[in-house]
């Protein structure tokens, strides 16, 4: 039996265990995925080893950076991210290669085109974390420029959520939060930007998924913009995860 499995820390609220196993059970593959809480990253080659029927891994926070120091190469468009999310373990001779993929790009990219209008070409990226690393080099592969923002000042090109003029609203009509606030339990919280500013010329995409409907989204509403949360892009990258591992 093939084993496929999750590296992060916690796991209570993952996603991918119940999508993986279900898939596999309708599918009739003879495969199962499960989770490995690592506190840290000390253990994670043990996990490799102690598992010789394990051929790829899903990676979450707080590993997609950190984790590419135990990896032996990386795809093009990953190396250029600097966060992985998906390990294809290739086993050859008795030596095992770890390679190291991003899907959010692809799940995050295939989810905000249709979206998109002609007045979205600047975008204010939510968080700094690497997720938004790839939600980066996804909009410029859509030919939109981006400017991140954090709660604190992180050199020229990171903003904080107080330089966020009208001018800046105005011009930066695609929104990406990357960050976990909103997300469940702590549903009444949202990032701190200036919702008045909002226009109908505005897409707010949050990364969250639950609750289906952040308050980030709700605000942006309110003002007319479009909003979306990131189900469909967890669904997409879980398909692309799937592919990379079986390619």
């Amino acid at each position: 039996m093939q084993k496929y499995g999750l590296v992060g820390y916690p796991l209570k609220h993952s996603f991918s265990i119940g999508y993986f196993n279900e898939k596999f059970n309708s599918e009739n593959i003879n495969a199962e995925y499960v989770n490995f809480e690592l506190p840290s990253l000390d253990n994670f080659m043990e996990v490799i080893e102690e598992n010789p029927n394990l051929c790829g891994l899903n990676v979450t926070i707080p590993y997609k950076e950190k984790i590419i120091s135990y990896l032996d190469e990386l795809d093009r468009d990953t190396a250029k991210i600097g966060a992985v999310n998906v390990i294809k373990i290739i086993r050859q001779k008795g030596k095992i290669k770890l390679v190291g993929y991003n899907s959010d790009i692809i799940g995050f990219t295939q989810s905000i085109q249709p979206l998109l209008q002609p007045q979205h070409k600047h975008a204010l990226i939510l968080g700094t974390g690497g997720a938004s690393k790839a939600v980066f080099h996804g909009l410029a592969n859509l030919g939109i420029e981006s400017i991140f923002v954090s709660r604190t000042k992180k050199g020229p090109t990171v903003l904080t959520y107080e330089e966020l003029t009208p001018d800046i609203m105005k011009k930066r009509t695609v929104i990406v939060n990357c960050t976990p606030v909103g997300m469940y339990p702590k549903v009444d919280f949202c990032p701190n930007i200036p919702y008045e500013l909002l226009t109908p010329d505005h897409l707010l995409y949050d990364l969250l998924y639950n609750p289906n409907e952040t308050l980030f989204m709700k605000k942006g509403q309110m003002q007319g913009a479009v909003t979306k949360n990131g189900l469909e892009m967890l669904l997409l990258q879980a398909f692309a995860a799937w592919e990379i591992w079986n390619k």
